[in-house]
């Protein structure tokens, strides 16, 4: 696939390594001079000048890519970007600089694609990183809900139990589950709980706690919220 990522700072770069690393094609347009040396070196083909202006867009050959990420920190820049993008057909995709943003744009940006906040992820990594291994938080879905993996532990209350037996609070959904050392796939009434065995529940962060308590079954507080 090809892609056009404008903006050659840490979150464009980045992103345009990863692309490239797994086989697509990536062109980054840059303003920076200072940038543009450094995507240079890295191999990058970088097309100089404004994100937000069409002819550019053009040249970094916009009307051939599967996919335009505006991932500069300027959400004016990215927000013209994507609506140029749309123009010539793009998927795109828009990084917002702040997280009270999202509502807004998802309200009255409804063309664009999908609305990204490198913040929120980076923020994941370190939730998990202090946790340990029972529960792992895999995304924000909006701002009072949150999808975790947990891994059932010895003192489990549910352990030994059927999956249609869980009795889950009302603010949450099981979305996936997968045995020990097993892929996850979809949850079945028959699926036992077995100690760590891994289940993806979808949770409003007021009941995390209670799921964590009922799936995994230690007493060590899980303290989860948008901020």
């Amino acid at each position: 696939m090809r892609f056009v990522i404008i903006g050659g700072g840490r979150v464009g770069s980045r992103t345009a390594r990863v692309l490239r690393e797994e086989g697509h094609d990536v062109t980054i347009v840059e303003l920076d001079e200072d940038r543009i040396e450094r995507c240079q070196s890295a191999g990058f083909e970088v097309v100089a000048g404004d994100g937000s202006h069409e002819d550019v867009l053009v040249e970094a050959g916009i009307d051939d890519a599967d996919a335009l990420g505006a991932l500069t920190s300027d959400l004016n820049v990215n927000f013209a970007a994507c609506m140029i993008g749309k123009h010539h057909d793009c998927r795109t995709v828009m990084r917002i600089d702040e997280e009270y943003r999202e509502e807004i744009y998802q309200k009255y940006a409804g063309e664009v694609d999908e609305i990204v906040y490198p913040e929120r992820l980076g923020a994941i990594v370190a939730k998990n990183a202090l946790l340990g291994g029972s529960i792992r938080a895999i995304a924000d879905i909006a701002q009072n809900l949150q999808v975790v993996l947990l891994t059932v532990g010895e003192s489990s209350p549910m352990r030994g139990y059927t999956l249609s037996e869980v009795a889950l609070p009302g603010q949450s959904h099981l979305l996936a589950f997968g045995k020990k050392d097993e892929p996850m796939g979809i949850p079945l009434p028959d699926d036992s709980l077995e100690l760590g065995d891994r289940v993806a529940v979808l949770a409003d962060f007021s009941v995390l706690g209670e799921v964590r308590q009922l799936l995994v079954g230690d007493n060590v507080a899980y303290a989860a919220g948008g901020d």
